[in-house]
C-alpha cells in the first residue's frame, strides 16, 4: 500500500464587500439635518469597522419623499451598483429606502440579479436571501400604508384648522408683510409702498409685461431679490391678502399624485377668511384692479377659467415656431385689436434675448398648417412676405434656446446659439 500526501492549498484571499449606506430625512429643518449628518457618520464607522467591508460610500438625501424616486443620491448610488462598484447596500429601514412598494421591489430585484444585496437593518432583511424577497414584499405594504395614514391624518388636522379659521402661511412667498410675535400678520411698510405703487400703476393702464420692466429698470428689488415677472405681478394684483382677506386651500395635491399640486377649481372645499389681517390695498381699490384684469381677459378673448382653458384653444397653438430661438409663437391682441403671432420669449423677456417675430394672424389663416412650422420673413421685390418650412427640415434637431447673459453692471447681452438666417431677400 503507498500513501500520497496531498499538500494543502492556501486559502484564498476573500474579497470585501463594497459596502456603501443609504439614509433619507424628508424635511430640510435644521433638527433633521443634524439627525442626516448623525446617520452619514454613524454609517462610516459601522461600515471601516468590519473587516468584512470596504467602505464605499453613504449616500443621503435631504427633504424629499421617500415616494419619489428622482433623488438624486439615490439614483447616483443605483447607478454606481449598476456599474459594479457596489456589493452591498446597508439602511436603516424599508421606510427610508422607499415608501413606495413597487419601487423596493423594482430595485431590489435588479440589484439582486446583478449580485447586489440590500440590507434593511430594521428588519432584519438581506434581499439575497432567500425569504428576503417575500418578506420584503409583506413589509414594504405595511410601509407603505403607514405613510398613507399618516398622510390622510396630517390632511385631516390641516382641514381642521381651515374649518377653525387658523391660517398657516409664510411671509417669505409674498411681498408686503411680516410675522408679529404672536404669528399674526402685520404691515412692513416697506414693501408695502411697492405694493401699493404696482396697483396703482396698474390701474393706469400699464400692462404686466411693461409694468415688469419698469420695476425691474427702477431695480425695485422683488421677495427673492430676483427678476419681475409677468407671472409675478399678476399673481400680486390678484393676491386677496392685501385686501386684508385670506382663502384657504386655493390648492391641492390629488390622491395618489404626491408632489402634484393643483389650483382648486372646486375639487376640495376651500375656506375664505374676511378682515383677517391689516390690509395694504383698500377693497373697493382691489376689486377695481379685478375688474380691468377680467376687462383685458374678455378683449383678448381668453377665458377665466385658468391656462388649461385656453393653453391649445387656437388650432395653430404650438405648430407655429420662432426662426431665431425655436420657440413657439403666441397668439396676441395687439394695437388697434389686431390679432398677431409672437416668439414667446420675445413677449416673456424682452428683445435683449430674441429679437422675434410678428405674424398677422389674417396671413397665418391661408395657410394649411398640419405641423410644427418654423416661419421666417422674407423680401420679395420689396414686399415683406413669410416663409413656412417645417421644423424637422429647418435644422438637425430642435433649436436650442436662447441664452441671456447679464453683466457685472446689470444689462443684458444678447441670447447666442442663433440659427442660420433672418430677413432673406429673393
Amino acid at each position: 500500500m503507498k500513501v500520497k500526501i496531498i499538500e494543502t492549498r492556501q486559502p484564498e484571499t476573500i474579497r470585501k464587500k463594497r459596502t456603501c449606506a443609504y439614509a433619507r430625512v424628508s424635511s430640510d429643518s435644521r433638527r433633521q439635518e443634524d439627525s442626516l449628518e448623525n446617520q452619514t457618520a454613524t454609517y462610516e464607522r459601522l461600515i471601516t469597522s468590519n473587516p468584512e467591508y470596504e467602505f464605499a460610500s453613504v449616500y443621503a438625501d435631504q427633504g424629499i419623499s421617500g415616494y419619489c424616486e428622482n433623488r438624486p443620491q439615490f439614483q447616483e448610488m443605483i447607478q454606481k451598483a449598476k456599474e459594479g462598484k457596489i456589493d452591498l447596500i446597508i439602511t436603516k429601514s424599508i421606510s427610508r429606502f422607499a415608501r413606495n412598494t413597487v419601487t423596493v421591489l423594482k430595485v431590489a430585484r435588479e440589484l439582486k440579479e446583478l449580485g447586489v444585496g440590500i440590507f434593511f437593518e430594521e428588519q432584519n432583511i438581506n434581499t439575497l436571501s432567500g425569504d428576503g424577497e417575500m418578506m420584503l414584499a409583506v413589509l414594504a405594504s405595511f410601509a407603505q400604508e403607514e405613510s398613507r395614514s399618516m398622510s390622510e391624518n396630517n390632511k385631516w388636522s390641516i382641514q381642521k384648522k381651515f374649518v377653525r379659521g387658523e391660517v398657516m402661511i409664510t411671509t417669505s412667498r409674498f411681498l408686503g408683510y411680516d410675522k408679529d410675535e404672536y404669528g399674526e400678520l402685520k404691515i412692513n411698510r416697506k414693501e408695502a409702498e411697492i405694493v401699493k405703487l404696482v396697483f396703482d400703476i396698474y390701474l393706469m393702464g400699464v400692462g404686466t409685461f411693461r409694468l415688469a420692466k419698469l420695476l425691474n429698470d427702477l431695480g425695485v428689488p422683488t421677495i427673492t431679490d430676483g427678476k419681475w415677472e409677468c407671472g409675478t405681478i399678476a399673481g400680486m394684483l390678484s393676491n386677496e391678502k392685501y385686501k386684508g382677506d385670506f382663502h384657504l386651500q386655493k390648492y391641492y395635491t390629488p390622491e395618489n399624485q404626491r408632489n402634484q399640486t393643483r389650483k382648486n377649481r372646486g375639487e376640495v372645499k376651500s375656506y375664505y377668511i374676511t378682515d383677517n389681517h391689516p390690509a395694504i390695498i383698500e377693497p373697493e381699490k382691489w376689486e377695481q384692479v379685478q375688474a380691468v384684469t377680467n376687462k383685458r381677459k374678455k378683449e383678448k378673448n381668453i377665458g377665466t377659467g385658468g391656462t388649461s382653458k385656453y393653453q391649445n384653444r387656437y388650432p395653430l397653438s404650438g405648430l407655429l415656431v420662432c426662426p431665431y430661438c425655436g420657440k413657439n409663437l403666441r397668439r396676441r391682441q395687439v394695437y388697434k385689436k389686431k390679432i398677431e403671432w409672437q416668439c414667446s420669449t420675445y413677449i416673456e423677456k424682452g428683445k435683449q434675448c430674441c429679437k422675434g417675430i410678428r405674424v398677422p394672424d389674417a396671413e397665418v389663416q391661408k395657410q394649411d398648417i398640419t405641423e410644427q412650422m418654423v416661419v421666417e420673413e422674407v423680401l420679395r421685390n420689396g414686399k415683406k412676405h413669410y416663409r413656412y418650412t417645417s421644423k424637422r427640415e429647418f435644422g438637425t434637431g430642435s433649436q436650442p434656446e436662447p441664452v441671456c447673459e447679464e453683466t457685472p453692471d446689470g444689462s443684458i447681452l444678447p441670447g447666442v446659439n442663433r440659427p442660420r438666417r433672418t430677413v432673406i431677400k429673393l
